[in-house]
């Protein structure tokens, strides 16, 4: 929340002000026990055989802490998280990239990371859904699945032996993203959870948040798994779809209904206004700044605001109080 840049009036800017004081007094109480600095202390219980991790060292018999941030333990394990670190890949992380460049067997890809992801060919799934080895004539019609600028799902295989780090798209689930909007947010704002993909149904949208701080907003997609599809129905509806190319089927699928438009644009402010404010990006706030800007009656242009910044940080710190009062 520090540097916030919004044009706002003295009653405003006193409200604002009074809201973030609010909630850093709520997190500092929240995590007073577990945040440190460089240099401090931090508690552990020798009789166990500990593990220094990430962000400790031992000096003088002690464990001190070398980041600023929160102190976390799993089992026997200790080290110190980030609050506000740049993106650093893990394997099964869920991202959306945008490709840069189409390459022999793979596409080169930004993913908001210190260098490029790549994606082989090898590593996905191909249109017809079949599982089959690549051949020459996949390599040529590479363009024709993904190309410059496409937007990208994937999950993060790991680094390989070659130094890149590399992705794949075995599931239906993943691929190319269209009819929607990419915004891109500071990484730390997206928690890691079992699930990155949601359908708001109410919205008739997908939301997509990559743990690498690019989120994806748009137009509700069905998943289908081919796997489980009777191969003659398959036949009987791909050679529906080759009579039909230039019917109504491909104006349909390329047109977007000015309502999921809107949706989508709304969700979208709603995201801005919270990475904005600097609050944690979870599928519950967005839906919940959403249905506040509708009943508040409030046009989209409207949600990006300096009067709705200040009353979503009113909201936060109301929420959040009455959280800690219950607990």
């Amino acid at each position: 929340m520090r540097g916030l840049q919004l044009s706002l009036n003295k009653g405003q800017k006193l409200r604002l002000d009074r809201a973030l004081e609010r909630l850093e007094s709520l997190s500092s109480k929240a995590n007073s026990d577990a945040s440190v600095t460089v240099a401090d202390n931090i508690s552990v219980d020798y009789e166990d055989a500990i593990l220094k991790g990430h962000g400790t060292a031992e000096m003088d018999g002690r464990v001190v802490a070398t980041l600023c941030g929160v102190v976390e333990r799993v089992n026997k394990l200790v080290y110190v998280r980030t609050l506000r670190a740049r993106y650093k890949p893990e394997v099964g992380d869920i991202i959306v990239g945008r490709v840069i460049e189409v390459a022999p067997k793979r596409w080169r890809l930004e993913i908001n990371f210190s260098q490029d992801a790549v994606l082989m060919l090898s590593s996905m799934n191909l249109p017809d859904g079949i599982q089959r080895r690549r051949t020459a004539v996949d390599e040529l019609n590479m363009r024709s699945i993904f190309e410059e600028n496409d937007v990208i799902c994937a999950e993060v295989r790991g680094f390989q032996h070659d130094g890149c780090l590399h992705l794949q798209a075995r599931s239906q689930k993943y691929g190319k993203l269209k009819r929607g909007q990419l915004l891109t947010i500071s990484p730390y704002l997206v928690k890691k959870r079992k699930q990155h993909f949601h359908y708001l149904d109410q919205y008739g949208i997908d939301l997509i948040l990559g743990c690498n701080g690019f989120v994806w907003v748009g137009e509700h997609v069905e998943v289908k798994d081919d796997m489980v599809e009777d191969l003659s129905n398959k036949s009987e509806q791909q050679n529906v779809k080759s009579w039909n190319m230039m019917g109504d089927e491909e104006v349909e699928e390329i047109y977007t209904p000015p309502e999921t438009r809107q949706n989508i644009c709304r969700t979208a402010n709603a995201i801005r206004v919270l990475s904005t404010l600097g609050f944690m990006i979870t599928v519950e706030v967005v839906m919940e700044v959403v249905n506040l800007s509708i009943s508040l009656d409030l046009d989209i242009h409207e949600m990006l605001g300096a009067e709705f910044y200040v009353i979503v940080a009113e909201k936060e710190a109301e929420r959040r109080s009455m959280s800690t009062k219950r607990r």
